[in-house]
C-alpha cells in the first residue's frame, strides 16, 4: 500500500495528486533541514531524505517492528526522522532504565503528538508539562489513593463488578461470544466509582457510548493516517481519522460537562463521592479566597477526567482479554490455574492478601503483561535539557521513545521472550520471583499512576473469571488456530474473536 494511500482515505484523486506535488516540490527545494551543529556526537541512525526523513523506512501499521530492527544495528540508543521530526529511540531494558530512572528529570517531560495537543492544549495529567502537570498529578494520586486505588474499599468495589461482569458471561450458556464490550464496561466502572462516585449499568447509553467512543479514540490514534499527521500537519483536513477523533472526543467532552453539572448541583462537602466532588470543592475554596491563576479551572478538570477515564479504561480491560485469550490459547496452563485456585482457595471469593500464596496464577498475570505488551512504544518523551546519554549529545526539547516493547521482550533478560512461559517468574522451588525488565507500566517521572489499582484489577477479574469459567475457542477452531496477531491502535489489543465460557461453579 502507497504512503499516501495510508492516510488520505477520504480524499478525491485531485486531492491526493495536489499533496504529491506539494510534497515533491518541498523535497526539491529543501535543502537538508537534517545537520546540527552537533553532528558526530549525536546518535546514529539511517540516513534521513530532506522532508521525508525514514518515513520510507517505516511501518506505519507497526512502527515498533521498525525501531526494535533498527535497534539491532544502531545500538540501544539512535536517531530516527518521522518525516521532518527528529526522534530518538531508547531500546533494551538498562538504557530505558538509565533513561527514566537514573535520569528522570533530564528525560521526564512528556513529548508532544499533534492531536493530542489540539484536544487538551496543555491541560490534564498525560500531555502536559511543568507546574500543572506536577500540580494535577499530585492531586489525581493523592485523590485516587483517597478514594480507594490500592485500599479495601477498591478491592470491594472491583469484586462487586466480578459478579456483575460473571452474570453477563452467564447469559451466553456456553455460546462463543466476543468478550470486548461488556469487560471494558466491567473495568470501566471501577475508574467511574473513583472519578465521578458512582457505577453504570452496562446498557446505559450515556455510559457504554463514553466507554466505546474513548475506545474507539485510542484505536484511531494510533492509526497509519494520524502517524503520517504528527508529521505533516498541514495534510490535517484530509485525514478522516483526525477528524473523527475530533468528533468523538467533542462528544465526550460534552457528555462530561453535563456529567459535572449533575455533580456540582448536588455537591455536599461533608460527602464527597469521588475525585470530581473533590476537584470542584478544591476550585470553589480558591475561587471564594480569590486565587484565579490557580491550575484547579474547568479545563484541568475536564481533560484530567479524561485522562483518567482512558487510562482506567482500556488498558487493564485490553490486558484482561489477552489474558483469556492466552488461557483459551493454552488449556495447559490455564488447568494449573485453575488447579492451584482450586487448592488454595476453594470456592470462596479470592481476596488481594492471597496473591502471594497464589503463585503461578500470579506469574501467568505477569506473563499476560509481558506478552501482550499492549504499549510497545510508550507515549512519547521529550528531553527537558541538554544531556549526555551513553556518550551520545542528546539537545533539549527533542522527542524520545522509550521502545518498551525491547525491554519486555529483551533477549538478554527474558528466557523465552517471544513465548508465553509463566515460569519467566517463578524460582526453581515454583515460588513468585519479581523480575526487574518487567516493565509494562513504563518507569521514572511519567510511570503509569494507576499501577497499583490496575494490578488490584488484573488480579480480581482474572482469579474471579477463571474459578467461575473454562475458557476455550469457539466451535470449529483450534487452539493452535486461535490468532495472537494484535490489533492496531496506540494500545495493542487482541484481533476480534470469540470465547466460549462454560461455567464450572
Amino acid at each position: 500500500m502507497g504512503l499516501l494511500d495510508l492516510f488520505l482515505q477520504s480524499s478525491s484523486s485531485i486531492s491526493l495528486l495536489g499533496g504529491l506535488v506539494v510534497l515533491l516540490l518541498v523535497y526539491i527545494f529543501t535543502s537538508s533541514g537534517f545537520s546540527s551543529e552537533n553532528e558526530g556526537k549525536e546518535p546514529p541512525g539511517p540516513k534521513p531524505l530532506p522532508l521525508l526523513g525514514n518515513l520510507l523506512q517505516l511501518d506505519l501499521k507497526r512502527p515498533y517492528h521498525t525501531l526494535l530492527k533498527l535497534s539491532k544495528k544502531y545500538g540501544s540508543v539512535f536517531t530516527f526522522y518521522m518525516g521532518p521530526k527528529k526522534v530518538v529511540v531508547l531500546a533494551g531494558y538498562k538504557t530505558v532504565k538509565e533513561a527514566l530512572v537514573n535520569h528522570a528529570e533530564a528525560f521526564g517531560d512528556r513529548g508532544p503528538m499533534l492531536i493530542m495537543g489540539e484536544i487538551q492544549d496543555k491541560h490534564g495529567i498525560v500531555w502536559s508539562n511543568g507546574e500543572s502537570w506536577k500540580e494535577m498529578r499530585r492531586f489525581a494520586l493523592t485523590n485516587l489513593r483517597d478514594f480507594g486505588m490500592g485500599k479495601k474499599t477498591c478491592e470491594d468495589k472491583i469484586i462487586e463488578e466480578c459478579d456483575h461482569l460473571i452474570e453477563v458471561f452467564k447469559k451466553f450458556t456456553g455460546e462463543a461470544f466476543d468478550t470486548t464490550q461488556s469487560i471494558n464496561y466491567a473495568v470501566s466502572n471501577i475508574i467511574c466509582s473513583i472519578v465521578y462516585g458512582s457505577r453504570f449499568e452496562y446498557d446505559d447509553p450515556e455510559f457504554t457510548s463514553r466507554v466505546n467512543r474513548t475506545n474507539r479514540v485510542i484505536q484511531l490514534v494510533g492509526s497509519s493516517s494520524v502517524q503520517v499527521y504528527q508529521m505533516f500537519p498541514w495534510i490535517g483536513k484530509l485525514v478522516a481519522n483526525r477528524n473523527e477523533i475530533h468528533t468523538l472526543i467533542s462528544a465526550n467532552k460534552k457528555q462530561n460537562l453535563q456529567l459535572f453539572s449533575r455533580l456540582k448541583e448536588t455537591l455536599n462537602p461533608q460527602m464527597l463521592r469521588g475525585f470530581v466532588d473533590t476537584f470542584l470543592l478544591r476550585k470553589q475554596n480558591l475561587e471564594e479566597s480569590g486565587n484565579t491563576n490557580s491550575h484547579y479551572n474547568d479545563n484541568n478538570l475536564l481533560i484530567t477526567v479524561l485522562n483518567l477515564f482512558a487510562a482506567g479504561t482500556d488498558t487493564t480491560s485490553t490486558t484482561l482479554r489477552w489474558g483469556l485469550l492466552y488461557m483459551a490459547k493454552y488449556p495447559k496452563i490455564q488447568d494449573q490455574v485453575k488447579e492451584e485456585l482450586s487448592s488454595v482457595i476453594g470456592s470462596r471469593q479470592v481476596q488481594v492478601e492471597d496473591r502471594k500464596n497464589l503463585p503461578f496464577t500470579d506469574a501467568v498475570i505477569h506473563e499476560t503483561q509481558r506478552l501482550a505488551n499492549i504499549a510497545p512504544m510508550a507515549l512519547p518523551h521529550k528531553t527537558s535539557q541538554d544531556i549526555t546519554f551513553q556518550g551520545h549529545f542528546i539537545k533539549k526539547g527533542t522527542a524520545v521513545i522509550p521502545l518498551l516493547t525491547s525491554v519486555l521482550y529483551d533477549e538478554s533478560e527474558w528466557e523465552k521472550p517471544h513465548s508465553f512461559y509463566p515460569a519467566h517468574f517463578l524460582d526453581k522451588d515454583g515460588k513468585f520471583v519479581k523480575r526487574d525488565a518487567f516493565m509494562p507500566f513504563s518507569a521514572g517521572r511519567r510511570v503509569c499512576l494507576g499501577e497499583s489499582l490496575a494490578r488490584m484489577e488484573l488480579f480480581l477479574f482474572f482469579t474471579r473469571l477463571m474459578q467461575h469459567f473454562s475458557f476455550s475457542p469457539p466451535p470449529g477452531v483450534s487452539e493452535d488456530e486461535l490468532d495472537l496477531t494484535p490489533g492496531l491502535g496506540l494500545t495493542l489489543t487482541p484481533s476480534p474473536h470469540k470465547l466460549i465460557a462454560v461455567s464450572c461453579m
